[in-house]
């Protein structure tokens, strides 16, 4: 292999990084070799072994871990292992058979599915708003307290809209700016004032009656949501049943 594969010594031997991704590509390829015979042998396969999976924290927390539980009841001989991160990750570097990406994917030598859409929406409570005001244009957001998040406006002062006559970018005064969108929707919760969040963040609040939507008519294009996997891989039976279920499960939910 030209590569160190265990860390050795004289009481303990511990695989590297390049062993633990060596081992899990043989159990694929061990598990791949097993689904081949059995159909070779015209024997019908039961699904079994990992499956890696990769999420957005909050989406994956949401709308993710339902799908994964309802699989592993359903397949009872499936294990999966859920990687729940605010960043983008490597599925070849880290082993991962599946991930759901939001927003606009990179060339890329992965194959990917489209399964839905998510909105960029301002909210805050009813009480905030009846106490503030409802901001009529994005330029009123100057006149209100605002909880800016780095995952979704990178740049906390300078938050992005869309009318008919184009693009337009407003300065905000955040007085609090967080870097996680739960902490973002506690701030909004707790009557801090107006945030900036992605639509499937905020719905069971807003459903509820507890985070009121505003400046809809300023939105930028909905943000669209994909699985994706590594191409030109033979995907293990177990695997595509779950892409299956993730794709009709997200589409139902995301998918108007």
């Amino acid at each position: 292999m030209q590569t160190r594969l265990f860390n050795r010594t004289t009481r303990s031997v511990a695989l590297t990084d390049a062993g633990a991704r060596y081992l899990e590509a043989c159990r694929r390829l061990l598990a791949t070799y097993d689904e081949l015979e059995a159909v070779n042998l015209d024997e019908r396969v039961q699904p079994r072994g990992w499956i890696s999976v990769t999420a957005p924290v909050m989406f994956g927390r949401l709308h993710v871990l339902p799908l994964v539980r309802s699989f592993l009841s359903e397949y009872p001989q499936v294990d999966i292992r859920l990687l729940l991160l605010d960043r983008v990750v490597s599925l070849v570097d880290e082993g991962l058979d599946l991930g759901v990406r939001i927003g606009q994917l990179p060339d890329s030598t992965l194959r990917a599915v489209r399964v839905g859409k998510v909105r960029r929406v301002v909210c805050a409570t009813p009480q905030y708003i009846a106490r503030r005001g409802v901001p009529a244009t994005p330029r009123d957001l100057r006149n209100h307290s605002v909880v800016a998040c780095t995952a979704v406006t990178p740049v906390p002062d300078r938050w992005s809209f869309h009318h008919p006559s184009g693009v337009t970018t407003v300065t905000v005064a955040p007085r609090l700016v967080v870097n996680t969108t739960a902490a973002a929707v506690d701030a909004a919760l707790e009557d801090f004032g107006l945030t900036c969040i992605l639509s499937y963040q905020v719905e069971p609040h807003a459903a509820a009656g507890r985070l009121q939507t505003v400046l809809v008519d300023y939105e930028p294009p909905p943000t669209p949501i994909h699985i994706v996997r590594p191409e030109g891989r033979h995907l293990p039976a177990k695997v595509r049943l779950l892409l299956d279920h993730a794709i009709e499960g997200l589409r139902r939910k995301f998918g108007s």
